[in-house]
């Protein structure tokens, strides 16, 4: 008899260690919002050897949306630099795979799809800096409401390497007004996570028509007292490996990441020797 899936709360208090333990045994694999505080955590882009130079070209043009805090060895799962014994192809609590550009399956394993000319780029995640504003008392919506952020595509040019290029994807957490400057502030402190919001009110600048319709994730409140604030978003380099077209990448599901050994604020992500 399989043994019955965690909810969001049973590992809420966990260390990563557990928390990837519960997602490689396939009894988690919802979003990760809020677990292992105070750790790393990541989105992935897997992608063939013969393009990730050039993808890591983009990410360094692109530091907002895709902040680089980890990369692997040609065709090697392990991720020696982010957390002892993490295996990319079981850890993550959802995958994505695309094939020519168009999305064909989510899967929670992508053991039988590893292949010896892969690479895995892992990237910030802008759930890292919510721990240190909830612990500054300011309220984070999805959280609260246990839903994955609302993401959406904005008008923002990003600088293109290669076959990679596009528009930047944004996430939006309402803040109060008298804590924006707060958010700001906080936030700015984890380059690694996407760092600063990009801006925030008028949804229209940000060329989003309909905060209550995002492209990814769930929609949340804006209460009267408060103002939209965004973010740089990790989702931005699915989309753009996607526009490229490749014969095969992987990614994680938006709000599905992995959660690494490292501290969010850590100055490197190089682990030393078990």
């Amino acid at each position: 008899m399989l043994a019955e899936p965690f909810r969001h709360a049973d590992l809420r208090d966990l260390p990563a260690t557990k928390v990837r333990d519960a997602i490689r045994r396939g009894r988690y694999d919802r979003h990760t919002a809020g677990l292992a505080p105070g750790k790393l955590q990541c989105n992935l882009a897997i992608l063939p050897a013969a393009h990730a130079l050039d993808f890591l070209r983009f990410c360094q043009r692109n530091p907002k949306p895709c902040p680089v805090v980890g990369v692997s060895d040609t065709g090697n799962p392990m991720m020696p630099t982010l957390g002892h014994d993490i295996d990319i192809r079981t850890d993550v609590p959802r995958y994505r795979v695309f094939r020519d550009g168009v999305l064909t399956e989510e899967v929670t394993d992508i053991s039988a799809l590893w292949r010896d000319d892969l690479v895995t780029v892992a990237l910030g995640c802008s759930f890292t800096f919510e721990n240190a504003l909830m612990g500054a008392g300011i309220p984070v919506r999805h959280i609260e409401t246990d839903t994955t952020v609302p993401m959406y595509r904005s008008n923002i040019d990003l600088v293109p390497a290669g076959p990679f290029g596009g528009t930047m994807v944004v996430t939006m957490r309402p803040i109060h007004k008298d804590r924006v400057a707060d958010a700001w502030r906080i936030s700015a402190a984890f380059p690694q996570a996407h760092g600063a919001p990009i801006g925030q009110g008028d949804a229209a600048n940000f060329g989003i028509s309909d905060l209550g319709a995002p492209q990814w994730g769930e929609p949340v409140e804006i209460r009267p007292d408060e103002v939209p604030v965004y973010w740089a978003c990790g989702v931005t380099p699915q989309n753009v490996l996607q526009a490229a077209n490749l014969p095969l990448c992987i990614t994680h599901a938006p709000g599905h990441m992995l959660i690494a050994d490292v501290a969010e604020d850590a100055e490197t992500t190089v682990l030393p020797p078990a």
